[in-house]
């Protein structure tokens, strides 16, 4: 007898710990609902997820999850020199990939004037990986073209794509030549580069006899003029020239451009229509609109700032309101790269929350080597990680915002339910019901950080809750 109450006890327990976990609060009224939110479809396509393309090698094939991929930016300023750093990547591929990492952005990878030291922004040969006695060195600050190409196929074979930081705009560590431009001598003379390929002179700069400058010149460097062609032939017309070696020859799948504001949108175009492969731009500008022109007219992915520093206004600023504003990935989602920080601008505190937002939205979302590797919480970023790869699908509609709120909804696609992100600035626990696609089932916070279990309401709304200053990611059970 005492037995037999002793499992009744247990029943009951068991069956008030489930009780506990469900969301018992009564059915909002179709008024209530109204007044609760209104809903803003920010995007409207058919639901497909970002797609960075076929490599035009033809060689190589990679897959995604439903939700797309994420990258690596696997470098941050001033990475140790002494040429390992190329090993201690090749050493992470595996771990990156089994995260859920699709690709990985590695710095300018060439010999540049600072040789060992030089992070590669002033780049002299771009034919020396590190196999050439120039600048002061053979290896590159990162290590040689040897370890290089390994890190490369070791991507690969986890995978994973490569892409390749450029350098289009500006060259450095040229010798003094006399210049019939400018009537002094300028550092313009790169006739002498070791590697012997894409000589240049200061006919191939500006000022030069096609023109005096392009939209923008760097540090003082000399400016490279895109309109001579043997500029062109170099960077990517030949097929032993810059793109075409890169891709060919060193297994890149795709590049970063840097300093796009220096010249005209037309040179990424030439390069994608010739090379091919995936590319974004380094377009450091908070204007939309100057984004969405500069991608539609290099047909290219760019970087999206007007993101980065809403994101930041919000985050820092507690006004989560701001995330109903314009951003280049709600104007073209299979155009924008989205990040939290790079190796140039650190700007968000509350990177968490950011995290949570550009890996749950539309969009590539981009992972920071010193976020991923030694500031942040690795486990959680990879939980992130997991929940874009497998649950961030379809379009975005925008449920909820305020100064410590928002609320917003994946609409999945092709039979992936999707999800509902909340985010919570607050320093409180909150609760919300909110409008999903789905009538009647049972939903989880896949994030782990709320133990409720709700059933959805014949018409598909839910409450749901969120931790003080976090996050939480529902969807179908």
């Amino acid at each position: 007898m005492k037995l037999s109450f002793f499992k009744l006890s247990l029943v009951f327990l068991s069956i008030f710990f489930a009780l506990s976990c469900e969301d018992k609060s009564l059915p909002l009224t179709g008024q209530e609902m109204t007044l609760e939110t209104t809903v803003i479809n920010v995007t409207n396509h058919n639901g497909r997820a970002f797609d960075t393309g076929k490599n035009n090698n033809g060689s190589r094939y990679f897959t995604s999850g439903p939700g797309g991929g994420v990258m690596m930016q696997a470098f941050y300023w001033d990475v140790p020199a002494a040429g390992v750093w190329w090993d201690t990547i090749s050493s992470k591929v595996a771990d990156w990939s089994n995260a859920g990492i699709e690709s990985i952005w590695l710095p300018p990878c060439s010999k540049a004037q600072n040789g060992a030291f030089s992070m590669g922004y002033d780049p002299t040969d771009y034919f020396d990986f590190g196999n050439y006695n120039q600048n002061g060195t053979t290896e590159t600050r990162f290590g040689s073209k040897t370890e290089l190409m390994s890190l490369i196929s070791a991507a690969h074979s986890q995978n994973m794509k490569v892409y390749a930081d450029i350098v289009l705009n500006h060259n450095s560590g040229g010798a003094s030549e006399a210049n019939i431009y400018t009537g002094g001598n300028t550092w313009t003379d790169f006739s002498g580069v070791a590697s012997g390929k894409f000589p240049r002179s200061q006919h191939d700069f500006h000022p030069n006899n096609i023109h005096s400058n392009d939209l923008g010149v760097f540090g003082g460097f000399p400016d490279l003029c895109h309109d001579v062609a043997n500029v062109q032939d170099w960077l990517w017309n030949r097929n032993d020239g810059v793109g075409k070696y890169y891709r060919d020859t060193m297994g890149f799948d795709g590049w970063r451009f840097d300093y796009v504001k220096g010249f005209e949108p037309s040179v990424i175009n030439q390069w994608n229509s010739n090379v091919g492969g995936f590319s974004v731009g380094e377009l450091w500008d908070s204007n939309v609109n100057y984004l969405e022109w500069w991608a539609n007219n290099a047909n290219s992915s760019v970087f999206d700032f007007a993101c980065y520093y809403k994101m930041n206004d919000a985050f820092d600023g507690n006004n989560l309101a701001l995330l109903y504003d314009d951003m280049m990935w709600k104007r073209n989602p299979f155009k924008a790269v989205t990040f939290v920080t790079n190796h140039d601008t650190d700007e968000i505190w509350n990177k968490m929350l950011a995290y949570a937002y550009i890996l749950t939205h539309e969009g590539y979302p981009t992972i920071f080597y010193q976020d991923y590797e030694a500031w942040l919480n690795k486990e959680r970023l990879n939980n992130l990680i997991w929940i874009h790869n497998n649950k961030a699908t379809g379009t975005t509609s925008i449920l909820y915002a305020d100064t410590d709120e928002y609320v917003a909804r994946r609409n999945g696609y092709n039979g992936n339910p999707g999800l509902v992100v909340y985010l919570n600035n607050s320093n409180n626990w909150q609760e919300r019901w909110v409008p999903t696609n789905w009538n009647n089932t049972v939903i989880k916070d896949y994030t782990g950080h709320s133990a409720w279990y709700p059933t959805t309401q014949g018409n598909g709304w839910v409450k749901i809750q969120c931790p003080p200053k976090s996050y939480s990611v529902w969807s179908v059970n």
